[in-house]
């Protein structure tokens, strides 16, 4: 993980890479689990069986379910000492490229495309390119708005 003092020290990095996440697991239990928590059942995600038949072959996880694996990307690929607080701001960008497989393993690599200084801190543009181990493709691409606060 990378440690940055101070947050006007992100300034200078626009266009510049900030970190790579850890790795994270997407077992079938965090798939039911977040089938439940937005009560999105389609068998593609939940029905391990007639998804074998299926066009994957597996179960795959939401597409939503990746995009909410974000702060914990972040969370493990930087940090900012000087902040006390952080907060989601929103999405400009989203696109789920590749199916993820029951099973997968997923890191973020996140690139700063934009620094806004606010009021007690700064709007970042982070671009997350999440890849999925031993795939040759990201499985999603998002420009995430933090902010952070001093």
């Amino acid at each position: 993980m990378k440690t940055f003092d101070r947050l006007t020290e992100l300034q200078s990095l626009v266009g510049a890479p900030l970190g790579t996440s850890e790795w994270v697991l997407v077992e079938q239990v965090r798939i039911d689990r977040f089938a439940a928590a937005t009560d999105d059942h389609q068998w593609i995600h939940t029905d391990a069986e007639r998804a074998a038949a299926g066009p994957f072959g597996a179960t795959i996880a939401h597409g939503f379910l990746t995009l909410s694996l974000l702060p914990a990307f972040f969370q493990t690929a930087f940090a900012v000492a000087d902040t006390r607080m952080g907060i989601n701001y929103g999405l400009n960008r989203v696109r789920f490229t590749a199916p993820v497989p029951v099973g997968s393993r997923l890191r973020a690599h996140l690139r700063l495309l934009a620094y806004e200084p606010i009021a007690g801190g700064a709007q970042l543009t982070v671009e997350a390119t999440v890849e999925r181990e031993g795939a040759d493709k990201p499985v999603c691409v998002a420009e995430s708005l933090t902010r952070r606060y001093l």
